[in-house]
């Protein structure tokens, strides 16, 4: 099969990612055009990366004759004008996160390119790391039981480039930045098909002399009274944090994809280079990453969205994905603002019906319901729980070794 010829939109930190791992993978999909704003850059990420034509004008990357994929990988703020002019060129597009600065913008983009017929995937990465991936698939195979509650956190020392430290290009600071990705975690486990009613959120900038914020943490409400709950710093000390915890009727998952994951290095007088994104120090104690492409979810991420293309199939990740992500995004700053719960404002639900997911309690008996279960250090067995009718919390010794 004939692979795709793609325009990439940016030579920033994620435009290199995203070539690693396109160039690395099915052998078939060849990044042949780039854009960056400047000819050095452009012309250097070029001749590192093997790209045969680059540019310093969009719109010529965009139109380019020989390619029929356009990836954008360039600040939030230029996202709504290059997606839609790849629409009007009829080009398949894939953008990373988030997929714009706002729900309406997003919003538009959704619309224009739903309106043009052009294939789009978001290009969510770490919902797509190995870890997450194997705990999804558990999770959807009833090992939890019913999801109750999801927590996710991501911290680090700040971002790379100046413009997402502008509030102005950014649509915002670190919850725009990495809620965005702590978000669609929190969606897949939970369930995407689940409408995010609320949220409770607060924000502030504790370090930066920034107008965005640097540290935030919320709490989204769903449909179906499951919770998430994330964090977000760009003040944390030792590299890069991503870990998440979901907890269910029946189990919990707890994830760690980048921290004491197995590969711990120390060395007294440094390594001689780079580490790992977001390390802070080449010498003492190291968590260098083995192949940070995989680790981080874009091999799996693009083979998702180069199959699905050529199948003519939704990716697991969608635009309107990225629509709901920025709609829980505008709903967090506005309750870290009025400092009250906040409705999630979607114009478009395309899930089940808040009726469809409601849930109630299960029963055990006629007269109790079990809250809890344990076995004692005596080895007896002890069960709490509460008469139906009268409200009254009991317990009792059910059986022994």
């Amino acid at each position: 099969m004939q692979g795709h010829k793609i325009t990439l939109l940016g030579t920033g930190l994620i435009g290199m990612f995203y070539t690693m791992t396109i160039h690395g993978l099915r052998s078939r999909d060849q990044v042949q055009m780039v854009f960056s704003r400047t000819e050095e850059r452009a012309q250097a990420f070029a001749e590192e990366w093997g790209i045969p034509r680059w540019t310093t004008s969009m719109e010529q990357a965009i139109n380019d004759a020989d390619t029929d994929v356009v990836v954008v990988g360039i600040p939030n703020h230029v996202h709504k004008e290059a997606i839609l002019m790849a629409a009007r060129a009829g080009k398949k597009i894939l953008c990373t996160k988030p997929l714009a600065r706002t729900a309406a913008e997003a919003k538009e983009i959704l619309d224009a390119v739903e309106k043009a017929g052009v294939w789009a995937g978001y290009l969510e990465d770490l919902v797509y790391t190995p870890k997450t991936l194997k705990a999804l698939e558990a999770v959807r195979n009833g090992a939890l039981g019913r999801v109750l509650w999801v927590r996710s956190r991501e911290a680090h020392p700040g971002p790379h480039s100046a413009w997402f430290w502008d509030n102005e290009m950014a649509g915002g600071g670190a919850i725009v930045d990495m809620g965005c990705h702590c978000i669609e975690i929190i969606r897949n486990f939970i369930g995407k098909e689940i409408r995010p009613v609320e949220v409770m959120c607060w924000t502030d900038t504790l370090v930066h002399p920034i107008e965005a914020e640097d540290h935030g943490i919320a709490l989204i409400r769903f449909a179906n009274r499951s919770i998430g709950q994330f964090e977000v710093s760009w003040a944390f000390r030792g590299g890069m944090d991503l870990r998440d915890e979901v907890s269910g009727t029946e189990g919990t998952v707890w994830v760690d994809r980048w921290l004491h994951t197995g590969f711990e290095m120390f060395t007294r007088v440094g390594q001689g280079g780079y580490v790992a994104e977001k390390a802070e120090s080449e010498t003492g104690w190291l968590f260098p990453v083995g192949d940070e492409p995989g680790e981080l979810g874009y091999r799996d991420m693009f083979v998702d969205m180069f199959d699905a293309m050529d199948a003519g199939k939704e990716p697991m990740e969608t635009f309107y994905d990225g629509y709901v992500v920025n709609a829980i995004i505008d709903a967090c700053y506005r309750s870290a603002e009025s400092r009250n719960w906040e409705p999630v404002l979607l114009d478009e639900w395309r899930g089940a019906s808040d009726e469809d997911v409601a849930v109630s309690v299960a029963a055990e008996d006629q007269q109790y319901i079990r809250l809890k279960q344990e076995r004692l250090p005596d080895g007896r067995i002890k069960e709490m729980l509460r008469d139906r009718e009268t409200g009254e919390i009991i317990e009792r010794i059910v059986g022994a070794e």
